[in-house]
């Protein structure tokens, strides 16, 4: 068991410089605590152990040539090699930075040489990919691949073995951790690029600590508190949830390599804190409505009343107003004998924090969860700003807001309505691009960040839509895009994507996507199992299905913003595709000249 007498008396990582500090802060004071761990356990690393074999990689890197101020590039899955290779890049003062693994060549060696890499990690599945890119990138000196074994690496390349074990033996790892400074890049972040090519965000070490001691404001992490690193380490919500901040405050990591089996990993972590994106939540809510669906009448009946009383009570919360006594007590008996149950199932019964961001999220799908006793919490952050910015509070959640600014942070309105943030985790600048950075930081040091928001007189911040995609109908009425698709895929679990269509036109339309996962199950429930997705899409049946959620959707907006027509296409949209980004944003203006011809029909 770990002293407490050493760990009262050692420096708290929190309040460390770096992050390079930090780990090492960490590994003192919870050295036999977990850091990283595959979901088998085949691969479980403590602190100390992620420590001394970062030292170990650091020393091999530095042998390969890699210096203070330089830049290395990753491509890799969820695994523990992924924490590994970070860190050790950051040990020797070098800046590590992630690529979305779905990017082809070219995009790769964009980012290659515009970071300026040294060396290249990844592994076998995507070594083609890496090596035509490399090609491309003249400053590329190594290769290095994670999954090889010893000396069997791929031709022109290195295992990442051989390099741990061939260290550089006047490598001084704490001289190289002393000479980090806060205003060193800890990491790159490309925008993922939904209006042009993407942007360096540069992210310091000062910025990252700023945002970590924000945390620890707002939420106690324990030692241990367990996480799941599932989505790309390309974006910020990951490289800060599930990287910084427990390396900051010794929590434990679990990888998923495949974001596909996230729901299937939850009941086999419990985490304590848990981060997705809405389409996760639209989908959780979709299985747990098709299995409510499935019960025998008798057996559906009380659980249909415990989540109307459980529903209403969530409501009278959220408005202010007074529960009664016997609705009290008939929740806390639901929540004793049917949703303890349900959160146990799905995995998240041990929660201290749960959230949702990146994109809006439906109300409905909010209070949901909030009826099971899971409190879903909006919050709002950018590459730009380490993914911090605001969030609600455990406790104090407002439901279509994201929540109050998080601590340290100013924030007001432009003329315009665009949020403006400042705070010290709020990034340098753009990479070598002095034009976008100033458009995007003003001379006082208030970043534009290009959202149309709200702030009540509490405090709380309500997010309208981007200011660029903020759609103006022919009759002069503002909307947003975001939110009505928000209410469409939250319609029926039969739409996987949408993107609404009427800026200058006289009504609203929707380009609509088949869910991947549902849409063959409820085809197999319809008689039509052996039909293609490309055939489905213009199938009556499935026409009347989709129009069913539209129907949803549309009582739930606004008359302006319903959808008048709407086109299902028969294909998928897949993130990093021609439609959406990484990180499953829609890429508007490609969808509109790609679609140009169905779009122009729904207005014929």
């Amino acid at each position: 068991m770990e002293s407490q007498t050493a760990q009262a008396n050692s420096p708290q990582a929190v309040n460390a410089a770096t992050i390079a500090e930090a780990l090492r802060r960490t590994a003192q004071n919870h050295p036999d605590t977990v850091a990283v761990r595959t979901v088998d356990d085949a691969t479980t690393w403590t602190w100390s152990e992620l420590m001394t074999r970062s030292d170990a990689l650091a020393a091999g890197l530095h042998r390969l040539g890699v210096r203070h101020g330089d830049t290395v590039a990753l491509m890799l899955t969820n695994r523990p090699e992924y924490h590994l290779a970070d860190l050790a890049t950051v040990t020797c003062g070098a800046t590590p930075f992630s690529i979305y693994n779905t990017y082809p060549a070219g995009q790769v060696a964009h980012l290659l040489n515009d970071a300026r890499a040294k060396v290249i990690v990844t592994e076998q599945c995507f070594l083609a990919t890496v090596q035509e890119a490399a090609a491309q990138a003249p400053a590329i000196t190594h290769v290095i691949v994670v999954d090889a074994h010893g000396d069997d690496a791929p031709g022109g390349t290195l295992s990442l073995a051989a390099v741990m074990a061939d260290s550089d033996p006047s490598f001084d790892v704490l001289a190289s951790v002393a000479a980090i400074g806060p205003d060193d890049l800890v990491t790159l972040i490309y925008t993922s690029g939904t209006t042009g090519p993407p942007k360096g965000v540069q992210i310091t070490h000062a910025n990252v600590m700023a945002a970590a001691s924000s945390v620890a404001e707002v939420l106690t992490l324990p030692a241990g508190a367990k996480v799941i690193s599932w989505l790309p380490a390309a974006h910020i919500a990951e490289r800060m949830a599930h990287h910084y901040i427990p390396t900051v405050f010794a929590g434990t990591v679990t990888d998923c390599p495949n974001p596909r089996e996230i729901a299937g990993f939850l009941p086999q972590v419990h985490p304590n804190w848990f981060f997705a994106v809405p389409r996760v939540w639209e989908k959780l809510k979709a299985g747990l409505e098709a299995m409510l669906a499935a019960q025998e009448p008798a057996a559906r009946a009380p659980l249909e009343q415990a989540m109307a009383a459980s529903l209403q009570r969530v409501r009278l919360l959220q408005k202010g107003e007074p529960v009664p006594a016997d609705l009290e007590e008939r929740v806390a008996a639901a929540d004793a004998q049917i949703f303890s149950n349900l959160r146990t199932m799905l995995g998240l019964d041990e929660l201290l924090a749960v959230n949702v961001g990146a994109a809006p999220v439906a109300t409905d799908v909010l209070e949901f969860f909030h009826a099971l006793g899971i409190e879903v919490a909006e919050l709002w952050g950018m590459s730009e700003t380490c993914g911090a910015g605001a969030c609600n509070r455990p406790g104090a959640v407002r439901i279509g807001s994201v929540g109050p600014p998080s601590p340290g942070t100013e924030v007001k309105l432009g003329e315009d309505g665009e949020l403006l943030v400042r705070a010290a985790y709020v990034m340098p600048g753009y990479r070598e691009n002095p034009e976008k950075t100033a458009e995007a930081l003003d001379s006082d040091g208030w970043l534009h960040t290009g959202d149309i928001a709200t702030i009540d007189d509490d405090g709380y911040i309500r997010i309208v839509d981007r200011k660029k995609e903020l759609i103006i109908n022919s009759a002069g009425k503002n909307m947003s895009p975001a939110n009505i698709e928000a209410a469409l895929k939250s319609g029926g679990p039969i739409i996987g994507q949408a993107c609404v269509i009427g800026d200058a036109r006289p009504y609203n339309t929707a380009l609509i996507v088949l869910d991947p996962d549902y849409a063959p199950v409820w085809a197999a429930q319809n008689g039509l199992a052996d039909v293609p997705v490309s055939e489905l899409a213009q199938r009556p049946e499935v026409i009347a299905a989709v129009q069913a959620a539209v129907d949803v959707a549309n009582d739930h907006l606004a008359r302006v913003e319903q959808i008048k027509r709407f086109t299902v296409l028969g294909e998928e949209w897949a993130p990093g595709g021609d439609e959406l980004t990484p990180t499953m944003k829609l890429k508007r203006k490609p969808i509109g000249e790609k679609y140009a011809a169905a779009i122009e029909q729904m207005y014929d």
